[in-house]
């Protein structure tokens, strides 16, 4: 298949683009290098400088693909602003990049673009869950314009579907880590935000001796150790989930035609299913690295949840999804691999 890639350039969008290559289809990444880098796009994938408001220059790519007799069979969408803090601050810029521009994506898909989609959605659609593990028809009410903006992404794609037609795949999930290896066990790409905003990346710079502490927003919680509790999910294990919703809505596209095909959209939570706490991970990172990693204990962010677990049987269970990395240390080890390598 040959497939778009929005956000390409980006930490998830690059390792997706990646595992495309590796399968034999054809990636093409679309993006702004705003929060990207055009140097860890694998081998083999054609990339295109743009901007995702840019609607004419998204149309102008469908068209020359079709005209060339090679039209696009989807598209994969990862360009968004993923800074739950910051969209506490800047809720505006949220809605413009997160939500506006998908919706120029989404205009130029209908008039001249393929009809499926695989949009990276997020679990902070739920909010502050009433029952944790949180199911995928758990109560939609978000906590931060972050995750708002995604869900009215969401709400715009189930209407394109119902009016128009538009097939597509919305992948909740939270936390994602780690760096992708190679068959051969090579790591040669990973986590790479500027600024970066993430826990396991910024507690592995005091590793480093890059920070001299870690900042835990918040110790009284009511969880076991008063720090927040999220999900972590492997990039890989990620990706993997990406490609096998595309190839659902694949299969699903063959039997468009038939009278008795009834088309749902495909809504999947992805994550380890058990959460770790802040305090967690950076004692995953400790045992890991070998370095003390000291800590400090600030107030509380606004907009942040207590807990945030997803249960992923869904996706196991009619996507055939199987996690690989399903310890804290493993995924943590992957990504101080991939850092040490960074900033050797």
């Amino acid at each position: 298949m040959k497939i778009l890639v929005t956000g390409g350039a980006g930490y998830i969008g690059g390792t997706v683009a990646g595992l495309l290559t590796e399968m034999g289809h054809q990636a093409v990444v679309f993006d702004n290098l705003s929060h990207g880098r055009r140097d860890l796009l694998p081998s083999g994938v054609e990339f295109v400088q743009g901007e995702l408001a840019d609607r004419q220059a998204l149309e102008n790519l469908f068209i020359e693909a079709h005209d060339l007799g090679n039209p696009f069979d989807g598209v994969l969408h990862f360009a968004a602003l993923i800074e739950a803090g910051e969209s506490m601050v800047h809720p505006e810029i949220f809605f413009r990049n997160n939500t506006a521009s998908t919706l120029s994506l989404l205009e130029a898909m209908l008039a001249h673009g393929p009809r499926r989609l695989v949009f990276s959605s997020t679990a902070a659609v739920y909010g502050e869950p009433e029952t944790v593990p949180i199911q995928e028809d758990a109560r939609l009410l978000p906590t931060n314009p972050y995750g708002a903006s995604k869900l009215l992404v969401e709400q715009m794609l189930a209407w394109l579907n119902q009016i128009h037609g538009l097939r597509y795949a919305a992948l909740r999930y939270f936390n994602v880590a780690g760096a992708p290896e190679s068959r051969g066990g090579a790591i040669t790409r990973g986590e790479a935000h500027e600024p970066e905003s993430h826990l396991i990346p910024l507690v592995l710079d005091v590793a480093l001796g890059r920070r001299q502490s870690i900042k835990i927003f918040g110790d009284d919680y009511p969880t076991p150790d008063g720090t927040c509790i999220r999900d972590y999910i492997h990039v890989s294990d990620l990706a993997d989930a990406h490609l096998l919703a595309l190839a659902a809505l694949e299969k699903t596209s063959k039997s468009a035609d038939r009278a008795d095909c009834d088309f749902r959209p495909l809504i999947y939570n992805l994550g380890n299913g058990k959460g770790f706490s802040v305090r967690e991970i950076i004692e995953s990172a400790r045992r890991v690295t070998g370095h003390p990693i000291p800590a400090e204990i600030h107030p509380r962010r606004a907009g942040d949840p207590a807990v945030l677990v997803a249960s992923s049987e869904k996706a196991i269970r009619e996507l055939g999804w199987k996690p690989h990395y399903t310890q804290l240390d493993d995924i943590v080890r992957t990504a101080w691999i991939w850092h040490q390598k960074r900033y050797s």
